[in-house]
């Protein structure tokens, strides 16, 4: 019997003949930053030549040398999208995605319901994202429809591919309300792959695709980042940002249990906005701290997510100059590091959605933004100064000199998987012997430490153990807004005898 996936206004329907199951899942388009992470792809694939990276022919599933027409349409997009910022583009979202198995090919069909738009009278792309990396053989793929221009197209499919294009086809006036598009592998030892490629590897795990429809030159509906208001360059500077710290941040874990934050004691959660204190921005701005971000609880609402700080001028240029300051130290700490490049093209976006205008209003949106950009900047430049000091570390744990005396060592955990950067942290720990002479000891390690040499053996002896901490921030963006917990005694900065 055929297994049909239903997928409709957050729910998906999983279908055995008669008998159904009813799966809570969200729509895979509400993902805050899904079409926002298109447009950086597309926008990110022109080279400085003007053409098409070799990565992004595999990224979107172009058959480079077979198919250049769907990468002539690939090129024109991402051309257009560099050279607009999005504001010539529209997008489209179906309202509803249907996968069946066909026995008699041994086909998939997709079946989309499409809304009434004016927009399909134009000629639009297709793009279909997948939700999780694709694994297995590379398939070579034929979708074949009416809905499509031409009626039979291509597509290479890899462990790098992303995003699919598919060119369609203009509709009449009448609006084609259901686009069905069939999908064949074309080796049939490969039509497995196929299916756990579009539907998932388990039955129930969920449509592993998400459509857009792309258009160029729409004018009738709304633009994807048309609006030029603070709230639309929030929205995009956030995208930005995650996408900028799961580059620009090593992602390496150790092989330790994820550890929850939420089980560390925590200062009570400072809300950042416009009623948080000047002296509470300033020990933010000038903090040492290690911050981790987490975009744990996004949902759709973020998407007119405000945030403003009212700084006082002098706090403003400070943080001005303190961006700057950060920005040449990430740069110097990072160059020659494969991230190099990406990191370079990704801060430039980022500032130019944050820059801060000469004569800033009492209030802003821009201070918001630039705030968040330096706690990621100075995130950024710890992390790898502090690879720096481990690999120092370990090349000085071998000098014969320094024996095995009570000192400072690295130590990183591994954090829960939804932070996004860093999703570790570097909390040090102390180790070494405490005999005499002491390290840093206190005058109860010392007499104790006598104590115990005059063989009264019976006492605990004097411990290397952390004497100084820091503490660890927690910038949390959701739906509701931004907010700041502090965990104190987190990292080790010091140690002592005791």
């Amino acid at each position: 019997m055929p297994v049909v996936n239903v997928f409709c206004c957050g729910a998906l329907v999983l279908c055995w003949t008669c008998a159904a199951l009813t799966v809570s899942h969200p729509s895979p388009h509400l993902a805050p930053c899904y079409v926002d992470d298109i447009f950086a792809a597309l926008r990110e694939g022109v080279g400085a030549d003007g053409e098409l990276a070799s990565s992004s022919f595999a990224l979107f599933g172009v058959c480079a040398v077979s198919d250049s027409s769907s990468g002539s349409v690939l090129l024109e997009l991402a051309k257009e999208t560099s050279r607009s910022q999005r504001r010539g583009l529209e997008v489209l979202h179906p309202t509803g995605v249907l996968v069946t198995e066909e026995d008699d090919r041994g086909a998939l069909e997709l079946t989309f319901d499409l809304p009434q738009s004016p927009l399909l009278r134009l000629s639009p792309v297709l793009l279909l994202a997948f939700q999780s990396p694709l694994k297995g053989d590379d398939l070579n793929v034929t979708f074949s429809s009416l809905s499509l221009q031409p009626h039979t197209q291509s597509v290479c499919i890899s462990a790098e591919t992303q995003y699919i294009l598919l060119t369609g086809n203009a509709s009449d006036a009448s609006f084609v309300q259901k686009w069905r598009i069939s999908v064949e592998a074309k080796s049939p030892d490969l039509k497995p792959n196929l299916k756990d490629m579009l539907i998932g590897e388990k039955l129930g795990s969920g449509i592993n695709i998400s459509p857009l429809l792309l258009f160029s030159g729409g004018t009738e509906t709304r633009r994807v980042s048309g609006s030029t208001s603070s709230s639309s360059q929030t929205f995009s500077f956030l995208c930005e940002l995650r996408r900028f710290l799961c580059d620009v941040l090593p992602q390496d874990r150790p092989e330790s249990p994820q550890l929850q934050l939420d089980s560390l004691q925590s200062m009570p959660q400072l809300s950042l906005g416009l009623s948080s204190s000047e002296t509470l921005l300033a020990g933010l701005i000038n903090s040492s701290s290690p911050t981790v971000f987490s975009f744990s609880r996004w949902g759709s609402m973020l998407q007119v997510h405000h945030g403003q700080l009212a700084l006082s001028p002098s706090l403003l240029e400070e943080l001005r100059q303190r961006v700057e300051q950060t920005e040449m130290q990430m740069m110097e700490v990072i160059r020659g590091k494969e991230v190099g490049s990406r990191a370079t093209e990704r801060l430039g976006r980022l500032k130019e959605l944050s820059a801060l205008p000469e004569k800033e209003p009492a209030a802003g949106e821009s201070q918001y933004r630039a705030f968040l950009l330096l706690k990621a900047l100075q995130t950024v430049t710890r992390t790898y100064e502090l690879q720096i000091g481990v690999r120092n570390t370990r090349a000085g744990s071998n000098d014969p000199a320094r024996g095995n005396i009570c000192s400072l060592r690295s130590l990183t955990v591994s954090l829960e998987r939804h932070l996004v950067g860093p999703n570790t942290a570097a909390i040090n720990n102390c180790r070494g012997s405490c005999t005499f002479p002491l390290f840093n000891a206190i005058n109860h390690a010392v007499l104790l430490n006598s104590h115990i040499e005059s063989e009264n053996v019976d006492e605990r002896a004097p411990c290397c153990v952390p004497v100084a901490y820091e503490a660890l921030e927690v910038v949390d963006l959701n739906e509701h807004g931004t907010y700041l917990s502090v965990k104190p005694d987190v990292v080790a900065k010091e140690c002592g005898c005791r």
